[in-house]
């Protein structure tokens, strides 16, 4: 009984991470932020889509020389091994700036010789070798003072219990990807439409939205062989849908990786939310504790308050290590993070400058891979820091609501061509 009670503590902190954080952002509550010392002013290269790259050098980025480094190389090795399986002329950009795999080819294979390095220095080497750095920064802030400044978040790696069967315990599927589910990239047919699509399922041969959260919690999938797991408290499966991945702990103990399939093509809405605008909770009641406080009043309505996000994720069984961000590979605990990939491609290399979680003015300066994307990341300068599992994650992950900016380093061969077309 105790150790549930432990975990039912945990989950409240979990699902504030998830819900009460986007309340957050929202603007229901204020923080100051904590403005990053801004780079020497160099000439401007502004990018299509609304990005502005400033060429900078190694010394401009704010505590470069303390990071010792020795996750990111993980981190961009994995990038590199889906780089270097790609043709070269395979565009592996962002509308904001276009690159292509063979772009990598030159720093990857140097990294080859790093994948086990420990020294700092010789990490440090390497990418002053073969990146060069940018600042970005949004164009419609013109020139304003404060214009490279953005929001850094953080997520982690949803942890529940579960089955391989169900049982009086554990009755709450997870679903993998139905076979009726269709995605169309719209972009194939219309090439102002590229990176846009659709999600649906066809229905006398029209493509119609796909079902949402509501039908499918009451039961519209059941019977169709779709149930990957069992898990044992429905509060739990909805913080994995919030999260995209986890970690699920069968009954014997052994664990399994659970990522993101695909998803209902429905938007997300915020759950908190409505409970403030229906009068059911006060904006400062709206915690965590408040919102599960609310569901354990209101029992019977708890299926009613799910069902206002109408959207739903289905998901995967992964193989190997940690959760699988949308590039494709593992992501690596407070080295991956999550951007627009409007503006930055998968796989770019990225130094941080920010501070710690909870209002510290602690500085958290750091070089980070851009692997993973989120339907509420969206912006030039914007991030969501990957911190892992675990108890430490779950805290700093539900904390963080920082201000700051970031650097790209770009391979050598796209550093130029973007240097030459400014």
């Amino acid at each position: 009984m105790m150790s549930r009670f432990v975990s039912l503590n945990r989950l409240a902190q979990s699902l504030a991470v998830g819900l009460v954080l986007g309340l957050t952002l929202a603007g229901c509550d204020s923080q100051e932020e904590t403005k990053a010392p801004e780079p020497e002013p160099t000439e401007q290269t502004a990018q299509p889509d609304g990005m502005v790259l400033t060429p900078a050098a190694f010394t401009d980025l704010p505590g470069w020389q303390n990071d010792d480094m020795v996750g990111t190389v993980q981190a961009v090795w994995r990038s590199c091994t889906r780089l270097l399986a790609l043709k070269p002329d395979k565009d592996v950009g962002s509308g904001s700036l276009q690159s292509v795999a063979s772009d990598w080819v030159q720093a990857c294979t140097a990294l080859d010789a790093l994948k086990a390095e420990q020294n700092p220095d010789l990490i440090r080497s390497f990418f002053e070798t073969y990146f060069q750095p940018f600042a970005a920064k949004d164009a419609a802030d013109g020139e304003a003072t404060d214009a490279d400044q953005g929001l850094f978040t953080g997520y982690f790696e949803a942890e529940l219990h579960g089955s391989r069967v169900k049982d009086e315990t554990f009755k709450t599927p997870l679903y993998a990807r139905p076979e009726d589910l269709i995605t169309v990239d719209l972009g194939q047919f219309d090439e102002k439409l590229k990176g846009k699509g659709v999600v649906g399922q066809v229905q006398n041969g029209r493509l119609v939205p796909y079902l949402e959260r509501g039908p499918i919690e009451a039961g519209a999938l059941a019977g169709r062989g779709l149930e990957l797991l069992w898990i044992d408290d429905p509060v739990d499966v909805f913080l994995l849908q919030v999260q995209g991945s986890g970690r699920v702990i069968l009954p014997d103990g052994n664990v399994v990786q659970v990522g993101f399939a695909a998803h209902n093509g429905r938007g997300y809405q915020s759950i908190g939310r409505w409970l403030i605008d229906q009068g059911e909770l006060k904006a400062h009641e709206a915690s965590w504790d408040g919102i599960r406080g609310w569901i354990e009043k209101h029992p019977d309505r708890a299926s009613d308050l799910f069902a206002y996000n109408p959207r739903f994720i289905f998901f995967r069984l992964l193989d190997g290590d940690g959760p699988i961000g949308a590039e494709g590979v593992a992501l690596t605990p407070e080295r991956s993070m999550a951007v627009d990939t409007r503006y930055i491609p998968l796989g770019m290399p990225l130094w941080l400058d920010t501070v710690r979680p909870g209002g510290s003015k602690e500085p958290m300066q750091r070089l980070m891979v851009a692997q993973d994307k989120g339907g509420a990341i969206k912006g030039v300068v914007r991030g969501d820091f990957f911190w892992g599992y675990g108890d430490k994650a779950l805290a700093e992950a539900g904390r963080m609501k920082s201000s700051g900016r970031y650097f790209l380093l770009l391979p050598n061969p796209l550093a130029d061509r973007v240097k030459a077309t400014s």
